[in-house]
């Protein structure tokens, strides 16, 4: 238990404060953005990344992995503002955080086994590209002092590491940001800062229970939301989750994941601010900074709210350009460049389906659209794949009165068709023998095929035996087979 708790916590000490002040700095910016996306005051957004990556820290199931506001739930949350005000936001969040909750007893992480590594590398090249394009309305109508910051801050972020003894003990995103801001303040350069981005709370958050009415209105006014919400906040998670494990070389549990999401957006709805989720930039940022175990996560959680709160006359003198370098190092680290020169060398189908899932999210700013096209066209090429790999033999007896069919391969709706028509129902024969000892047969359109193939022989008078079927075909076809049933014609025709 003590030695666990070493683990998860104390076993990075220096590299996860570190990195928690940066992903802290870089969350200020993005937290307020994303207030403004909503609809709804800055310190909405500032409080709920304090609360979610306070609380994610203790009960999230990916220690390293940074959760707070996010772009993907902002833009879900716009409608409900605009319509009905912040109060029903609050208690959207809330139920965000129960249907989540049970996600996890659900289990419902575990189906983050269905997506398949090219719509986990599609996703990760669209938030990448996403990542960069938030960018660009703070480089567009901008003076060359921005420019020159920006070019400053990317030769900081990525030139400090070869600096001798130092340059590997602090984060070179850290020393761009102050580096950068104590340039501007010292030449009192006149360009955008986060204090321009809205005003930042200077009081530390309450208890707050919505003031909505209890009652089946005011639900099914909120449930939609909290619904898309809650789906887009655990897909963000599982493949943020599954990135991060592959960054670090280690595993999480997706389960209890799902269920430290919901806790974190109950508790984030319960002192005023709007649901969050994992968060893919802020998480590598942490990684790249150095940050491991859950102590990153908390630190930058209560940075957040420290600096929010009693250093805001500072924060305000953060040049974005600052940020802006530190996210376009975040997009230039996320995406796959490996995925480019691989295109020649893997598979057709496996490049359609990732560039399906980039083009869908960026073209939707919409993930869970994305990854479902992508989910939904590799499980069709997968379909497609498997139905291929069935092959149908036949042999006659000397006699030519007995003809025997063996199948192999699997038989399921992809390859039905294909099962029927290597029968010649036509042939003269006394009988058929198929043998099954090599095949399965996965659903109800396979069994309906079976029936079709042994019916129809026996319509033509041929007698017809089924051999070798294993134990779970076996099941599927007694349960739903009607071919030897009594009445298997009129059953088969409909009468």
């Amino acid at each position: 238990m003590l030695h666990s708790l070493k683990q998860t916590w104390l076993s990075n000490i220096r590299g996860d404060i570190l990195a928690g002040i940066v992903v802290a700095l870089a969350l200020i910016p993005e937290a307020i953005a994303f207030s403004i996306i909503a609809g709804v005051d800055p310190k909405v957004g500032l409080y709920a990344s304090f609360c979610i990556a306070v609380v994610i820290a203790f009960v999230g199931g990916r220690p390293g992995m940074i959760s707070a506001a996010t772009g993907a739930m902002a833009l879900l949350m716009v409608t409900l503002v605009k319509n009905h005000g912040l109060e029903y936001l609050l208690a959207a969040t809330l139920l965000c955080g129960v249907l989540q909750i049970a996600a996890g007893y659900l289990k419902l992480g575990s189906l983050m086994r269905f997506v398949s590594r090219s719509v986990v590398t599609g996703f990760v090249n669209a938030l990448a590209i996403l990542i960069f394009m938030a960018q660009l309305p703070e480089l567009t109508n901008v003076t060359w002092h921005v420019y020159a910051m920006t070019a400053a801050g990317l030769g900081i972020i990525y030139l400090f590491p070869y600096v001798p003894k130092i340059g590997k003990l602090i984060p070179s995103p850290l020393v761009c940001i102050i580096v950068l801001t104590a340039v501007a303040m010292s030449v009192g350069l006149d360009i955008r800062t986060v204090g321009d981005m809205g005003e930042l709370p200077d009081t530390l958050p309450i208890f707050l229970w919505p003031d909505v009415p209890l009652t089946f209105e005011t639900l099914a006014i909120i449930f939609p939301y909290s619904a898309a919400l809650a789906v887009v906040g655990l897909l963000e998670s599982m493949m943020t989750a599954t990135i991060v494990d592959d960054l670090t070389d280690t595993s999480s549990d997706k389960n209890r994941e799902c269920k430290g999401q919901g806790v974190a957006n109950i508790a984030s709805g319960l002192i005023g601010g709007m649901a969050g989720c994992a968060m893919i930039g802020q998480s590598i940022i942490n990684v790249k900074s150095g940050g491991r175990s859950r102590l990153s996560s908390l630190a930058a959680g209560v940075f957040l709210l420290l600096m929010v709160v009693f250093l805001g006359d500072w924060l305000k003198q953060i040049p974005m350009a600052a940020l802006v370098a530190v996210m376009i190092m975040v997009s230039i680290g996320t995406f796959s460049w490996d995925s480019l020169r691989n295109l020649k060398k893997h598979p057709l189908s496996t490049n359609i389906v990732m560039v399906v899932t980039v083009v869908v999210v960026v073209a939707t700013h919409n993930l869970a659209f994305g990854v479902l096209a992508g989910v939904l066209l590799a499980a069709m090429f997968f379909a497609n794949k498997v139905g291929h790999y069935m092959a149908i033999s036949s042999l006659l007896d000397e006699a030519g009165e007995h003809r025997s069919y063996n199948v192999t391969g699997q038989v399921f709706f992809s390859s039905a068709d294909k099962f029927v028509a290597a029968f010649d129902f036509k042939e003269a024969l006394n009988k058929v023998t198929i043998d099954l000892n090599r095949a399965h047969f996965w659903d109800i359109t396979a069994v309906a095929a079976l029936d079709k193939v042994v019916i129809k022989f026996r319509r033509e008078g041929t007698e017809v035996e089924v051999l070798g079927l294993n134990e779970a075909s076996a099941t599927i076809v007694d349960r739903f087979g009607v071919h030897d049933k009594p009445d298997a014609i009129d059953q088969l025709m409909g009468h």
